[in-house]
């Protein structure tokens, strides 16, 4: 099953800055494991952009579609045989990137 891991960073209480080293290490040791499917970080939430094309025209917005301290900051896409694997390798994760993370299985 896929799962989306989710990196959640926090504006009032951002997690470390200097902790690519060990997430390049721990992304090596998805690969090398066999959970890896795809990884990227995201720009700051002032680069955002929000469409809402639900009516005649589509609104274009600046910024995140909800205002919060906490936002996405980057995402994996793991492959894993169950739940408890991935939050296994989640808790890893928040460990290594210094942030929160949610895991979400893909439909």
């Amino acid at each position: 099953m896929r799962y989306l891991v989710s990196v959640i960073d926090d504006k009032s209480n951002p997690g470390s800055t200097d902790r690519q080293p060990a997430i390049s290490a721990f992304n090596e040791r998805l690969i090398a494991e066999g959970y890896w499917v795809f990884a990227g970080g995201l720009a700051d939430t002032d680069t955002a952009t929000v469409i809402d094309n639900r009516g005649e025209q589509a609104v274009f917005s600046d910024g995140p579609f909800v205002e919060s301290k906490e936002y996405l900051a980057g995402v994996w896409v793991w492959e894993a045989p169950d739940l408890d694997v991935a939050l296994k390798l989640a808790a890893e994760a928040s460990k290594v990137c210094d942030r929160k993370i949610e895991v979400r299985p893909f439909q």
